[in-house]
This record gives C-alpha cells, structure tokens and sequence, in this order.
C-alpha cells in the first residue's frame, strides 16, 4: 500500500500524508477516516504495527540459535561457531556472518564488517542485551559495554538495547534470523567447510542472494530494491579510519610494578603498585588506565613468561641497576673514543656481565671528577699498557702521569702502570 511504503521515509507522517492526499483527491477522506482505513489495512496484514521503521535509523543485530559448522582439516574435528545476523528496519536488507564466539572482539568485529556490506552507518543500533553489549542490564538504562561503546563513538551511533525478555523490541532480526536459518544454514546442511574464511564466503553469497529474492508480499519487490529506495540515501557515511576493535579489563599492578596480560607482563608507573587499573587491548597495542588516564602504552608481546620493561616506570634505584653496560656505554660515547674503548675493554675481559659492569662504572666515577680531557689521555695510556682494570687509569690520573705524557711524550713512554699485569724490567733482575 502507498501509506505504508511512504511511512518508511524519514520525517514522514499520516498527516503529511493525507495533506498529499487530499491535493490528489479533494473530495475524498477526511484526516480520521484516512487514519482508519490505513489501520483497517493494517489489520489484516501479518506486519506488526508496533514499529515503524524510518530509512538508515536502525539497524537490529542478534545470533542465531542454530549454528554454522566448521570441520578441522587435520582432525577432522567438527566445530560449531555462531552466526551473527544484521537487518535493516526499512528495507529488511540482511546481511549474516559466522564467527567464532559471541565475545565482544568478535561481536564488535561482526558490526564493523555488517557497516561495510551496507556502506553506511545507521542512526540506531539494537541489539540484545548479552554480555558483549551490555555491561549492566536494565530496562530503562542498561550500562553499554565499553568496547561496544567505543564503537558506537567511533561510528557516530547511538545504542540502543531490547528490553530483556521484550523480544517484540527486536522483532524485525528476530524474523531475519529465522529467514537466515531457513535460507542461509539450512542451505548449507551438505556443504563442508574447513575454514572460518571459505565458509563466510559462502553465507556472503547466499546473502546476496536473499536480498535479491522477490518478497511476494511486497509485490515482487526485493530487499535490494528498498535497500536502495529507503536505507541507502539515509545512511551516515562511514568514518575514514578503520575502527581498531579493543577489549577491557582490569588488573591490579603487582609490587614489581607490572601487569600480567596472557601470561606475559607489562610495566606500568612504580607509584601505582597495589592499584587498579584498567587495560585496553588491541591486536597490536596494550594500554593501561588509571582514573580515566592513560599512564602506560607497550606494544603487545607474542612471548609468554617474560617482561616488557619501560625504564621510565622504574625507581631511580632500579633504573640504575638496569641501565648496566648500556648506559655506561653511552656516556663514554659522550666522553671520547679512548674513554669508550676502555669501557668496551673492560666489558669484554670479564666473563660475567655484572663484573664488567660494576667496573665501568668503577672508570665511570674515576673520570667524571678529572675532565673530559683528562679521562681521554688517562684511558689512552692505560690501553697502551694493556690495562685490563680501571684501577690503572685511577692510578695514572692521581699521579699525574697523563699531565706528563702530554707535556713529555718520551717520558711517558717509561711510565710503569700500577697494574699486577705489568711486571716491569725490575722483576727479572
């Protein structure tokens, strides 16, 4: 009928209707008996009249109850994994998808690629009130999950869940998971699938296919065909960055001021030891928050059992204890060529690492009281004598041996380092 067609508009009303009626037909009903016939209509007609659905304002979302299978091909264990059905309220057009579970990464995930089969945004999302969308169920304001609000933010959207136990609320996805049972799965029963990506292929072709499909109800029109007439104009344009699906969770910092996220532990700021803090993950990204403030970011790790250190989080204590050969390295980069040479000598002639350490940074506290001019004569000589502690170059700088090798090079040349390495001419006699 033309009313019910053109109620599907948005901002279209009985009464502007009837204006548009009466400029047609002048003589013909008035405004309450026009209202009466149209509901006479509506009566009869199997569509219930307690929604009215505008063009791109709701898009109805819900699993089915039957699910798709998926056979493992070096097992040949068969799985069961869901399906995740979208409906537009104007036009009906479907679009379905299998996923693994109905956790809010792939919840979230099924919403983002259904926005990219319709190539449009709509006004309102309904969905049921499960745990990946609903946080805190109620009637009246049920607290949205805050991975699913993020992706309502992202998307310019507004959530809007069922009642519970209103399934009338959703009735539209409620008849289209039927329509994908019967149309989708139910055409699959002989077909074999060993991957979640063949077998999504295949529900995108029997998707497709029903929307193609004359409704003998409408007169042979297709959910295409209002797809294009109602939905599609209406749509919101979708966001130019892709939506990067994320999941939350919280965490209390242990006394080593890290987080364990999958068995594998990320540092956050020493001072909130013993806090909560709330994690948001992604495929690449974990990101730590404490009273809505973001106070660490690390790349996420595929290794399990280790730990992703920022030095920046560490006490000053700890900072120095870990900075070892690195930063030591650094600062004798910063002092000069022999200095750095000294230091890398010292590293390498211990065998263990701490012992190497602990004696550049022994050469470290040396230098920094002579002067970088100094500590580069000093290292010099002590490398020409093959030193292999720093307590030559100690040695050398308390006497002044490096002022005289500057001043006298061939008397330097008869320098004896204080080194138990260096025996001397004497020690032969």
């Amino acid at each position: 009928m033309w009313i019910h067609t053109e109620l599907k508009r948005p901002g279209v009303t009985l009464e502007l209707l009837h204006l548009e009626y009466l400029e047609a037909h002048p003589t013909g009903y008035r405004y309450t008996a026009f209202c009466d016939v149209y509901r006479g209509w509506m009566c009869k007609q199997q569509v219930s009249m307690r929604q009215v659905h505008r063009g791109g304002e709701k898009m109805f979302v819900d699993y089915s109850g039957k699910k798709a299978r998926v056979v493992d091909p070096t097992t040949g264990e068969v799985r069961e994994v869901e399906l995740f059905v979208a409906v537009l309220g104007a036009s009906s057009a479907t679009y379905a998808e299998a996923s693994e579970s109905q956790r809010a990464e792939d919840f979230v995930a099924s919403h983002v690629r259904a926005f990219a089969y319709f190539g449009g945004v709509t006004a309102i999302v309904v969905p049921d009130q499960l745990r990946s969308a609903v946080g805190r169920p109620c009637a009246y304001e049920p607290g949205i999950a805050r991975t699913y609000a993020e992706l309502a933010r992202h998307y310019s959207t507004a959530i809007v869940p069922a009642r519970p136990g209103k399934p009338k609320d959703k009735a539209k996805v409620e008849v289209a998971v039927q329509v994908a049972q019967r149309w989708i799965l139910a055409r699959l029963r002989r077909e074999t699938f060993f991957s979640l990506r063949e077998l999504n292929a295949r529900i995108l072709e029997l998707c497709n296919e029903l929307n193609r499909r004359p409704r003998k109800k409408l007169g042979g029109v297709t959910r295409r065909d209002l797809f294009e007439r109602f939905d599609q104009p209406a749509l919101r344009p979708l966001p130019s960055e892709a939506f990067e699906v994320a999941t939350w969770s919280q965490a209390t910092v242990a006394p080593d001021y890290h987080v364990e996220v999958g068995k594998h532990w990320y540092s956050v700021p020493y001072q909130l030891v013993r806090e909560e803090v709330e994690l948001r993950l992604t495929a690449t990204t974990l990101e730590v928050f404490h009273r809505n403030r973001r106070v660490a970011s690390h790349p996420r790790s595929t290794h399990s059992y280790r730990h992703t250190t920022n030095r920046e989080h560490m006490p000053e204590a700890h900072q120095r204890v870990m900075g070892g050969a690195d930063d030591i390295l650094v600062w004798a980069s910063e002092v000069g060529p022999m200095t750095k040479a000294m230091v890398e000598r010292l590293l390498d002639v211990c065998l263990i690492r701490e012992q190497g350490w602990r004696s550049a940074r022994g050469l470290k506290r040396v230098l920094c009281k002579y002067g970088t001019d100094r500590a580069e004569a000093a290292c010099g000589l002590a490398l020409r004598y093959g030193a292999r502690s720093y307590k030559p170059v100690e040695r050398i700088l308390k006497l002044e041996r490096d002022l005289v090798a500057r001043e006298d090079p061939d008397a330097a040349a008869g320098v004896i380092v204080d080194n138990d390495d260096v025996r001397g001419p004497t020690y032969f006699h």
